[in-house]
């Protein structure tokens, strides 16, 4: 690897040095002084309300850096409107650990018409309008007025997921890396736990955070050293991309920020480049150029081993929220008290899905004896525990242990997708391991019931028989969710998903497998509406497997842009990034940008809802499909309106200067009223 500037891995646990565990970090002076503490060494700020439980990223950080000797304090979902909230637990002797919380604050607070979302399932009492807007730029802002000298961390999945320049859904437009709008000293990506060790233990010992360029998972600002070679990927002209393997210590140059607000392509390129950089194996540091300064940005971190995941997992945490909050619901709390994380990562690849970016695609695995006791004591300690586990699983509930049968091969693997466009031959799929955690947390005493809510991953399970009679004899209640998203194949391309023939095939094994063991079970499959690539006549004919298939979406799914995504480098350039990118050579993606379209798109979804039917009506006359409107059953949508109904289409359109209805444009068709 030509990284020869990246400082040696150390064990996570390398240098903990154990201390009595505070009951709760502490929120407050007053909690300071009953630990005796007179300042804190770490001042975590976070957007989420503090639940001092593994699933919450601001307790593990905070619990990890206590194991390692240092004072942590917690300051959640403070008043931003002022410096003084920040102020609060007083002057950190280390830094300021920023977090936005589990979730990015713009997906959190909006919803994919951009609507404000009137509740926030991280806040206590579900309230929403807790947090500001981008709130880790504001977080670390408030920092900075607060103790200007005191060095800045920013962490989480919104640092992560906004770390280089990127797309932003709700201004539109293209933002510069959240480091440099935050002006803080350096970011974390990514699962953080090594790096934020790290960091801690060399700013406590008097480094500045600019010495800190060594560590992987950092990005900062500063010089290429004299001593690298640049490899251009900025040039869009090549179709090199900086791919091409050098001697020695080499660095990959994205296109920089005021090329890619101007080019999309050059936005697509840069796209690509970072997901193809993504396997800590083989990837090599970053640069991108912010005005006068160069940001970059190490390799991603390796993966923790089975035994660090367990260290992390068994840290002292209260499993509780703080006291602060009284009885009021925390309802993220509520939906996960009684589940179990047993693997991070996932190597689906899905374009349009966050957790690669953030987690990796190597499966990180706890041991079933980690598992085995956090479930002895979800037994013991969680009240109103009635002995049913919620959840156990991760990312994707049938990944655990899996990976690839030759570390070599792994390493140096630049597939962005381990299962699409089908199962790679290297990738060990046995559920054996997965079948035998089940059984033993069945048979823990105390335990009833052991659920399995997270999804499925069906192409995987369809190679395993047995784990899909495993599963509906002893883990599914009533339903079970599965994610086709589709069942076109040029959207379903666009998304790196298989085929709707897998998701057949799981079907058709787990009907049988519920038929023997005399269940009444169902699978709920989910759809995105409005994905790149998808046509209206692709929505059409999903809204026809639908009705074939008597499903009724009450609740459907219209494609957000997250940060950083490939499928939101599809939505934002119209170019697909999953293909080589180069000037006047690229694959190019039809975006669904308009609203009209994007709302036909997901009244497709909900071809039952007599509300979208006159939408509905006049995009199929509109098709050249007058066929599919009637009673008949092979008809999306009836004739007739019942009174009352029809509200969806109903909206007034905006209105152009001079009072003319503007025009809403969808693929192959210009409708107007």
């Amino acid at each position: 690897m030509d990284t020869q500037m990246i400082a040696a891995e150390k064990p996570l646990m390398a240098q903990a040095r154990p201390r009595k565990p505070a009951p709760f970090l502490p929120m407050s002076r007053a909690e300071m002084n009953a630990l005796g503490w007179d300042a804190c060494d770490i001042v975590l700020v976070t957007g989420d309300a503090y639940v001092d439980h593994p699933s919450f990223g601001m307790a593990i950080i905070g619990r990890l850096l206590e194991a390692q000797g240092f004072r942590v304090g917690i300051i959640a979902q403070p008043d931003w409107h002022s410096a003084e909230p920040f102020r609060a637990l007083g002057k950190p002797r280390v830094f300021f650990g920023v977090t936005g919380g589990n979730m990015d604050s713009m997906v959190n607070r909006y919803t994919a018409d951009r609507r404000i979302r009137s509740d926030d399932a991280y806040t206590a009492g579900g309230e929403g309008g807790k947090r500001p807007d981008r709130c880790t730029i504001v977080y670390a802002q408030r920092c900075r007025e607060a103790f200007k000298d005191t060095p800045i961390v920013l962490g989480g999945i919104e640092a992560s997921l906004r770390r280089i320049a990127h797309y932003d859904y709700w201004s539109d437009k293209v933002r510069r890396s959240v480091l440099a709008d935050a002006k803080a000293d350096l970011l974390l990506y990514g699962n953080a736990e090594r790096a934020v060790v790290e960091v801690a233990h060399r700013l406590a010992a008097g480094e500045a955070p600019r010495e800190l360029d060594d560590i992987r998972g950092v990005a900062l600002f500063r010089k290429v050293p004299d001593d690298y070679t640049e490899l251009h990927a900025d040039d869009l002209e090549s179709a090199d991309e900086g791919a091409s393997r050098q001697k020695g210590a080499t660095v990959i140059r994205l296109p920089a920020l005021e090329q890619v607000e101007q080019d999309k392509e050059a936005y697509a390129r840069a796209s690509r480049v970072l997901h193809r950089e993504s396997n800590p194996g083989n990837a090599r540091p970053l640069v991108q150029r912010h005005g006068d300064r160069d940001l970059w940005l190490n390799p991603p971190p390796i993966p923790l081993t089975t035994e660090e995941m367990d260290a992390v997992y068994d840290l002292p945490y209260a499993r509780a929220p703080h006291p602060s909050y009284g009885d009021a619901r925390i309802p993220a709390w509520e939906m996960i008290k009684f589940s179990v994380t047993i693997m991070r990562g996932c190597f689906g690849g899905c374009t349009f899905c966050s957790i690669t970016e953030h987690e990796g695609r190597i499966i990180q695995n706890r041991s079933e004896g980690s598992i085995l006791r956090e479930i002895e004591r979800i037994r013991d300690k969680t009240p109103g525990f009635t002995g049913v586990i919620s959840d156990i699983g991760g990312p994707t509930a049938n990944m655990y242990r899996m990976a690839c049968k030759d570390p070599k091969v792994e390493a140096a693997c630049r597939r962005p997708s381990c299962v699409f466009p089908e199962i790679c031959p290297n990738l060990n799929t046995s559920h054996d391991d997965l079948i035998r955690l089940y059984r033993k947390v069945r048979e823990t005493k105390g335990i009833k019931k052991v659920m399995v809510a997270s999804g499925v991953r069906y192409d995987l399970a369809v190679e395993s028989p047995e784990y899909i009679k495993e599963l509906v004899t002893h883990h599914v209640g009533g339903y079970l969710k599965i994610a086709p998203e589709h069942t076109e194949r040029g959207p379903l391309d666009k998304m790196m998903k298989p085929g709707i023939g897998a998701y057949n095939k799981f079907k058709r094994m787990f009907d049988e497998a519920t038929e023997r063991a005399g269940k009444k079970y169902y699978l709920i499959p989910y759809f995105i509406a409005a994905h790149p690539g998808t046509t209206d006549e692709d929505m059409m004919n999903l809204a026809l497997w639908l009705k074939k298939n008597r499903y009724r979406a009450d609740q459907v799914q219209t494609f957000l842009p997250s940060p950083m995504a490939t499928a939101t480098a599809m939505y934002h350039t119209g170019v697909n990034p999953l293909r080589g990118v180069r000037r006047g050579g690229s694959d190019k993606v039809e975006a669904i940008k308009g609203l009209r379209q994007r709302r036909l798109h997901k009244a497709f979804l909900r071809y039952h809802d007599p509300d979208n039917w006159p939408l509905l009506r006049e995009a199929l006359i509109e098709m050249g499909r007058r066929d599919l409107i009637g009673s008949q059953p092979h008809q999306l949508v009836p004739a007739h309106q019942p009174p009352g109904t029809g509200k969806a289409a109903g909206t007034r359109r905006p209105m152009r200067p001079g009072g003319k209805t503007q025009r809403f444009t969808t693929k192959g068709l210009r409708v107007m009223k």
